[in-house]
């Protein structure tokens, strides 16, 4: 607080000066000190399932201009150059935004704008400019609450009535969580270069050393195998007692697509059955029967369970159920059954496997084709038209990677369910854990900026102190002469 606190009373108590003459002052109204802030950055998503409809099932597209950007691989979107004003008084900001987003589906007929973006700490809410299907903006119109946080970073947000309107939510989106809202000074003073690399190491590491230390650890169990052929003629007798390809027991990790399942948990849900499990990035489905030839680099696997997707008010119901991988070098198919109310597709050829980098190789009696990249047939991604609109999918469109585990060994401990988020070509998980939200890794590629300042204790909200310390000395200036010392005590 006394961050703040000092260079406000400087610049109040300067303005004073000028007026009154006077070389000291004991108090100063604290309206005197209403700071212009300029060079913010305002980061959110909106919603994440709400922009994978858009890209997904509706095949509409997102379109930023105006200087507003969309980071990488769909992420959330900033708006540029926020202006406005710190009442220190209140202890609140009010900043207005460049940039305009697009939503547009000529699939499901949809336009929907947003221009003008503004964040009012004070009220706690997001507003925007909205233009639906090129008709008249509206002004103004709220699209979340905010919970307001000191430091303005990853602030929970809640969708309005209004926002469910614009976006043609049909009220599932009312009172729905939004992306978490971050607002950010883009260049940050020179005093204060620390808070800036912070928040980008957070989002690099994070990401890079997971699949790493994942892929080392494995060798550890080929070390241990390595002493134990020592005594060779024992090595090859225990061979006979296990049948050659045998497979004992086996899961497979599998999400489906995760831009389809964010979709449906927007407005519907999943229900698993016959021994599926949820994992962190989608399923666990059990092992059915299979046979392996680590060798021949061969492998037939099939699974029970089931995942049946629902999504009532746009008439979806799936169900996806005995799945079999069946892969052969560097190359690989999943098939599975797609039942809908019109009936069941048995041995749809859902998605290629691209083998490339797996190993067939049993380490610790476990053979394990490891987040393997997946992508859509044109069999599976035909499985997501309708009467009234074709698929919004397309061959080669990347799905979910498929991780198989089958163990060879009567005993041998199968690795824990994993699976992992669609794309990448390792096909490692997203962060983001974030199913409303996004990630909280705030956009991969895009910056939510440095750190802020002072906190302003009313709203929690804050601001930063270079600003604060720009305007002091600007005011000071006018002012020559006037010197004025405070100390004050920090109020709760």
């Amino acid at each position: 607080m006394a961050a703040i606190r000092r260079p406000i009373a400087l610049a109040a108590a300067a303005a004073t000066a000028v007026a009154l003459g006077a070389t000291v002052l004991a108090a100063v109204p604290a309206s005197a000190a209403e700071v212009p802030l300029k060079d913010y950055r305002l980061t959110w998503g909106v919603k994440e399932s709400y922009r994978s409809y858009v890209t997904g099932m509706a095949a509409g597209k997102i379109t930023v201009a105006d200087g507003a950007e969309q980071a990488a691989d769909n992420g959330p979107l900033s708006f540029v150059d926020g202006a406005g004003t710190y009442d220190s008084e209140k202890h609140t900001v009010d900043l207005a935004f460049k940039g305009s987003v697009n939503f547009t589906s000529k699939l499901h007929g949809f336009d929907v704008k947003l221009a003008d973006v503004r964040f009012d700490s004070a009220k706690a809410k997001i507003t925007a400019d909205v233009t639906r299907d090129g008709g008249t903006p509206k002004d103004d119109v709220p699209l979340a609450d905010v919970t307001v946080t000191r430091t303005m970073t990853d602030m929970k947000t809640k969708l309005t009535k209004e926002a469910d309107e614009a976006l043609g939510g049909g009220g599932r989106y009312t009172g729905a969580d939004g992306d978490p809202l971050t607002v950010a000074q883009k260049t940050p003073p020179t005093g204060t270069p620390s808070p800036t690399p912070t928040p980008t190491p957070t989002g690099k590491p994070t990401s890079t050393p997971t699949p790493k230390p994942t892929a080392t650890p494995t060798p550890s169990g080929s070390t241990t195998a390595s002493p134990t052929p020592a005594p060779t003629s024992s090595t090859s007798k225990p061979a006979p007692s296990e049948e050659a390809g045998k497979v004992h027991d086996g899961s497979l990790a599998w999400g489906v697509k995760e831009s389809f399942r964010r979709y449906i948990e927007s407005g519907g849900g999943a229900t698993l059955s016959g021994g599926a499990e949820k994992n962190d990035n989608g399923y666990d489905f059990p092992y059915a029967k299979g046979d392996v030839d680590s060798d021949a680099k061969k492998l037939n696997a099939s699974f029970g369970g089931a995942v049946r997707f629902q999504y009532k008010a746009h008439g979806i119901d799936m169900k996806f159920s005995d799945i079999k991988v069946a892969a052969d070098g560097t190359k690989g198919t999943l098939t599975v059954d797609v039942t809908t109310p019109k009936g069941t597709n048995s041995d749809v050829k859902f998605a290629t496997l691209d083998l490339s980098k797996a190993s067939y190789a049993a380490k610790d009696d476990v053979v394990v084709l490891d987040k393997v990249p997946a992508a859509f047939t044109a069999a599976g991604a035909k499985q997501f038209e309708s009467e009234d609109a074709p698929s919004g999918y397309k061959e080669g469109d990347a799905i979910d990677p498929v991780t198989v585990a089958l163990s060879v060994a009567e005993g041998a401990e199968l690795p824990g369910g994993s699976g992992g988020s669609t794309g990448g070509s390792t096909g490692g998980s997203t962060d983001s854990g974030s199913t409303g939200g996004g990630s909280s890794d705030l956009g991969g590629g895009g910056s939510v900026g440095g750190g802020t300042g002072g906190s302003l204790a009313s709203t929690g909200s804050s601001v930063p102190t270079g600003a604060l310390l720009g305007a002091a000395g600007a005011i000071a200036a006018a002012g020559a002469g006037a010197v004025y010392v405070a100390r004050r005590r920090a109020s709760s």
